[in-house]
């Protein structure tokens, strides 16, 4: 790395839980980084148990000016404190930019930081930008597919980012303007999914700008991962403590950009209805589970509602045709690999 200034630019936020297996991938797409400014890296390990905290002590030995590690001795994530393991990453950074990458992701561009962050220092009103990014198979061991925004580099629509979900932009390929986090509003920062709140708020605040070259890899079916930890087919309270935090995150942008209300509602709707669980489940199941919604579901136009009554049809058929019409229109793209 070379270096032209004292001051930090990046710091990256990293999150480690039982990743051994891939933390040193991870770590060494942070030290071959080649820029002209310096960064670091705040590896926070959440009290593993499998030997991730002894190999992150290990490049923080051998790399003091890059990886700066956070090791605790109690797990925080298991305290359900919304944007506490955010905070306590937010407290050690230095940098004008936060990068973000889980332990179990990776960068694979050495240029990476450096391309990201020449875009935005000549663009300020860019507040994040974002790289296509590989998809891996933890289960099968290869790579599957890449995701992407666009077909070329660009700007991305607000309306394609928050129709699309959180899954759309990658999160280990973001890179954000630190400044603007200031007033990050408490409906995000209480949102149980953190990519996406500020993915939205990044969009509301200036532009973001996709870069269409695969500078990092998603890993998928880590049962450690927070998604890999996800019951996405059953009734569950801890299915809508997360919902209610996303609700609560439409409606919070509603009120704030009502420019934007029918976009955000539709969204809310869209969202109850979509995480109904799977069609395998008891009808009481899903009852119990449309309860808990049922004063947003009263205020649904005529379109959810039509929705609502084909997602909850008992026949697969029907349902199946529907909802892969449907989600065609919201979910990420993906070029499989052949």
């Amino acid at each position: 790395m070379e270096s032209q200034s004292n001051d930090i630019i990046v710091s990256i936020h990293c999150l480690a839980y039982n990743h051994v297996n891939y933390i040193r991938q991870c770590l060494d797409g942070f030290v071959m980084q080649k820029t002209n400014f310096r960064f670091e890296a705040i590896v926070h390990d959440d009290a593993s148990t499998d030997g991730t905290a002894e190999i992150i002590e290990e490049y923080a030995e051998k790399y003091p000016d890059i990886i700066k590690p956070i090791l605790e001795k109690e797990n925080v994530y298991s305290k359900h404190i919304p944007g506490l393991l955010t905070k306590i990453m937010d407290e050690k950074c230095s940098g004008k930019y936060i990068a973000i990458c889980e332990g179990d992701d990776c960068w694979i561009d050495p240029l990476k930081l450096q391309k990201q962050v020449d875009y935005m220092e000549a663009h300020p009103e860019c507040t994040m930008t974002c790289t296509r990014t590989k998809l891996y198979s933890e289960k099968e061991k290869r790579y599957y597919g890449e995701q992407y925004c666009r077909k070329k580099d660009g700007i991305i629509n607000l309306v394609d980012i928050v129709n699309r979900t959180g899954l759309y932009i990658s999160t280990c390929s973001i890179i954000y303007r630190r400044e603007i986090m200031r007033d990050y509003p408490d409906y995000c920062k209480k949102c149980r999914v953190g990519d996406y709140p500020l993915q939205i708020y990044c969009a509301m605040k200036g532009t973001v700008f996709y870069f269409d070259k695969a500078m990092s890899v998603y890993r998928r079916d880590n049962p450690n991962s927070w998604m890999g930890q996800q019951d996405w087919n059953h009734f569950s309270m801890e299915r809508v403590n997360v919902i209610n935090s996303q609700l609560d995150m439409f409606k919070g942008f509603a009120e704030d950009y009502p420019q934007y209300r029918t976009l955000f509602y539709d969204k809310l709707a869209e969202h109850i209805n979509r995480n109904i669980p799977n069609r395998h489940v008891s009808k009481n199941e899903i009852d119990n589970y449309l309860a808990f919604f049922a004063n947003d579901i009263k205020n649904y136009s005529i379109r959810w509602k039509a929705d609502l009554i084909i997602r909850k049809c008992r026949i697969p058929k029907i349902r199946y045709w529907y909802t892969l019409l449907f989600l065609s229109n919201y979910m990420y793209f993906v070029k499989t690999c052949k």
